[in-house]
């Protein structure tokens, strides 16, 4: 079955190269700004006279005021006015995700996305060829791709790293059935609790690098006071900009060593189970609880159960979501006694009508397995 997949890889512009980036990041970075920009214009012009029918900007409008555009690869900003449809699609969707920013140069952190089209994105063994570039750039292929390129997004992270991410359409073999369903609760101490009893123990990431962190950032809090005093850009303090690239590297190694953990743990699980039930949590409304959000956000349960569901979609499994007010903690699995709220302290309890002594996450896995394949034989 054809399936996209991503692959991403590290790769090593020169100078010149980094120039060439740098600019078509400005570039779509502008674009995306006078898009959004027009598109506020237009809404407040048409408030008056709801008849009015808005015409939204184009990339190509721009290129006359801004020769430089012409520099650039155009599918880059066609591209960033797709970014700009979606963020407003998402908007009007789901209010709480917010109406689209204004993006910032100052954000060390950017990228750009084009198309394949005819081989304009490729990769000679470890080689890569991107649009309007014509020297081909050094990359660090350390998988095999399988499948065409579609769409290429190259990126350059708060450390100053380099990178391509290539979105491909390839055929994915589906896993062979286990005849195995499992619920999985969610947690902070145990980052997950299966129902066969299982529990897989949450590596705390941030907790291992949590003490160099808090040095390192103190160092940059002192530094940015020395370079406000001496009057000095934050982009021409050189002892700044060391400091907040060794912070970002402390960040980039936490994000790869939870990434390979989500992975593994996500991979293993699809193996092993045809169907997997899970909670349908608001992740962005429990970030609200500040005594939870940070552990909470190290957790990356989010980013966990779009793992399982893109693997899932891949492998020919199921994933099954239990509505986020289902009473998972307060049900006895065994005789189904709703035994009531429980505060987050009781870890333990014991059902008052069948006297079955509970450990609190393994029933609420339980209960979610329970439920997850009632709402499958009821659809």
């Amino acid at each position: 079955m054809k399936q996209l997949k991503a692959y991403k890889f590290r790769i090593y512009p020169n100078e010149e190269q980094k120039i060439f980036f740098s600019k078509t990041f400005g570039c779509v970075r502008l674009v995306y700004n006078l898009m959004l920009n027009d598109r506020i214009k237009a809404y407040e012009e048409s408030k008056g006279n709801p008849d009015k029918k808005i015409k939204y900007p184009t990339p190509a409008q721009y290129k006359k005021e801004y020769e430089f555009l012409k520099e650039v690869d155009s599918l880059a900003l066609a591209n960033a006015q797709m970014n700009l449809d979606k963020a407003y699609k998402n908007f009007f969707r789901d209010k709480s995700i917010g109406f689209p920013k204004f993006k910032s140069k100052k954000n060390p952190v950017q990228s750009y996305t084009t198309n394949n089209q005819n081989g304009t994105v490729n990769i000679f063994e470890n080689w890569l060829k991107v649009p309007k570039l014509k020297e081909l750039v050094k990359i660090k292929v350390h998988r095999k791709i399988e499948g065409i390129i579609k769409s290429a997004t190259i990126s350059r992270n708060g450390s100053g790293k380099y990178f391509i991410s290539l979105l491909c359409e390839t055929d994915i073999q589906e896993l062979p059935k286990t005849n195995s369903s499992v619920g999985i609760d969610l947690g902070i101490k145990d980052m997950a609790i299966l129902s066969t009893g299982e529990k897989i123990e949450n590596l705390k990431f941030r907790k291992q690098l949590e003490d160099k962190l808090k040095r390192e950032q103190r160092k940059l809090s002192k530094r940015l006071l020395i370079a406000k005093k001496e009057n000095r850009k934050l982009s021409e303090a050189k002892n700044y900009q060391k400091q907040r690239i060794k912070i970002a590297k402390i960040h980039e190694k936490i994000m790869n060593m939870r990434t390979a953990f989500l992975n593994k743990l996500s991979t293993d699980i699809i193996k092993n189970h045809d169907i997997i039930c899970i909670e349908d949590l608001n992740t962005k409304g429990l970030l609200h609880n500040h005594k939870l959000a940070k552990s909470i956000s190290n957790v990356s349960w989010a980013s966990f159960v779009n793992k399982l569901e893109y693997k899932a979609k891949w492998y020919g499994k199921e994933i099954i979501k239990i509505d986020k007010f289902y009473p998972s903690s307060q049900i006895c699995s065994v005789c189904g006694y709703k035994d009531g709220k429980k505060t987050l302290d009781v870890r333990e309890w014991t059902c008052s009508v069948c006297h079955t002594h509970h450990d609190r996450d393994i029933n609420a896995a339980k209960n979610i397995l329970t439920e997850g394949l009632r709402i499958k034989q009821a659809v």
